[in-house]
């Protein structure tokens, strides 16, 4: 079903969309390349190299929680803030700032929806413990979430703005946003970290200088640099958290809620969404059990059986991965003490397979730096968007419901349905269906995967 539609924010123009009314709208080609060639990340991060170099008093210290980075342990932006708070004696508050137009705006599905939210809460209660408030500031219109975050900033005197990098287009253009406020202020900073990968994107390259666009020298490049600087494996403490006064002084703040799901991001039935809290427990120490789990149980044989759906071979910590719930870096530090102290490619072999999903993961970060556009509707091969693609809504209807007919996209199909999640293997050979044999554009595919998995991520899906 075509989601509602909804203002653009104030980091998006006209020009940057064609079929502006269609769910599938996207830039022209032309647009395109012009985003390529001045991406956005680079405006960032020239713009960070000024905001965080400001000598500014220390006050309040934020740290700005993001949709993946939802918790406490080995976060670097987070211990970022505390570590400023801790040298200036102030206080340390955190935010989330809530935009449930950008839910409709990305298709987020209600399971990510609500696993994002149910985390929310647990991290709440956490931070809480150590006199730490998560305010949520919520932002009706996507384009009023800078001045939400400024208003924030003024209104509780913060010096110090701490948050973590995200890649895709519009948030790079939401920070863009913020910084350039951050800028005209005299005595206010503003610091982004690169929290979700190992390696920073863009920084593993070639011998002519250019960043890797090829898997598997990055592969062989990225085992070299984590084997020579161990270090890029290291983790970052909890924070300690804020005197006991903090409870009063902000009070405000920790009598914030949590929101409720969304009217259009509501599950279609109670029994569906207890089902799917029992198969996806929010929360980091939910994440780290099932790490735990699958170092015990399944890592052994998952070079053998990892393109084999039915036997689940899978860790299941996509979701927690794609909502930073667990750090990368906290669950390949412990991956690697499970492999003995070896290196990732040496020792158990299921490791070695294992983790080299996880370096996908990071490669396509890398890809999504370098070329943009592929996170607004558009092939990385910008030639494949003058494809004619079929109308055909019957085979479609077919496909999403699992009932084509080829018991293999079927059972695909089926299982994302029912589980809000689906094995990688099936979904390269569902959505191979949908565009070679059904002819149907890939983007409705995208976007039906978008509405329906729990772990859904841009980065991963649409390179």
């Amino acid at each position: 079903m075509t989601p509602k539609k909804h203002a653009r924010s104030e980091s998006q123009t006209q020009d940057d969309y064609i079929n502006v009314d269609d769910a599938l709208k996207h830039p022209s080609p032309k647009r395109a390349k012009q985003i390529d060639e001045d991406t956005p990340y680079e405006n960032l991060c020239e713009l960070i190299d000024e905001t965080r170099e400001k000598d500014s008093k220390v006050r309040n210290v934020l740290h700005w929680f993001r949709s993946k980075d939802i918790r406490q342990e080995d976060n670097k932006g987070l211990h970022a803030a505390a570590q400023k708070a801790k040298e200036g004696n102030a206080n340390l508050i955190t935010m989330y700032l809530f935009s449930p137009r950008d839910m409709e705006w990305h298709g987020t599905s209600p399971a990510r929806s609500d696993f994002i939210l149910e985390s929310l809460r647990i991290l709440k209660g956490q931070l809480e413990e150590k006199n730490i408030p998560l305010a949520i500031v919520v932002s009706e219109e996507r384009g009023t979430k800078t001045q939400k975050v400024m208003d924030f900033v003024k209104e509780h005197n913060v010096s110090h703005i701490y948050a973590n990098m995200e890649y895709e287009v519009d948030e790079l253009r939401r920070d863009v946003s913020v910084a350039k406020h951050v800028q005209k202020e005299k005595d206010l900073a503003f610091e982004v970290l690169h929290d979700q990968t190992v390696v920073i994107p863009g920084t593993l390259t070639t011998g002519n200088g250019g960043p890797m666009k090829v898997f598997t020298p990055y592969h062989k490049a990225w085992l070299a640099e984590t084997k020579s600087e161990p270090s890029l494996l290291d983790t970052v403490p909890a924070p300690e958290g804020n005197d006991k006064s903090a409870a009063e002084t902000f009070k405000a703040l920790f009598d914030t809620k949590v929101p409720e799901l969304p009217e259009s991001k509501q599950y279609s039935s109670k029994e569906e969404r207890d089902r799917l809290r029992k198969l996806w427990p929010p929360g980091n120490e939910a994440g780290m059990n099932r790490l735990q789990h699958f170092l015990d149980k399944k890592v052994a044989g998952y070079m053998t059986h990892r393109s084999e759906p039915a036997r689940d071979p899978s860790s299941r910590l996509s979701p927690y991965f794609a909502s930073g719930i667990i750090s990368v870096r906290d669950v390949l530090a412990r991956t690697k003490q499970h492999n003995n102290g070896k290196h990732f490619d040496a020792g158990d072999r299921g490791i070695d397979s294992w983790v080299r999903e996880i370096v996908f993961r990071e490669f396509y970060r890398q890809t999504l730096v370098i070329t943009p556009h592929t996170s607004m509707n558009l092939p990385q091969n910008l030639k494949f968007d003058f494809v004619q693609w079929e109308e055909d809504p019957e085979g479609w209807k077919k496909w999403c419901e699992g009932q084509t007919g080829v018991p293999w996209i079927d059972a695909g199909m089926r299982q994302l349905n029912t589980e809000a999640y689906m094995h990688n293997r099936l979904r390269m050979n569902t959505s191979s269906y949908l565009r070679a044999n059904l002819l149907i554009d890939y983007r409705m595919g995208e976007r039906f995967f978008a509405e329906r998995l729990i772990d859904w991520d841009l980065s991963n899906n649409t390179q």
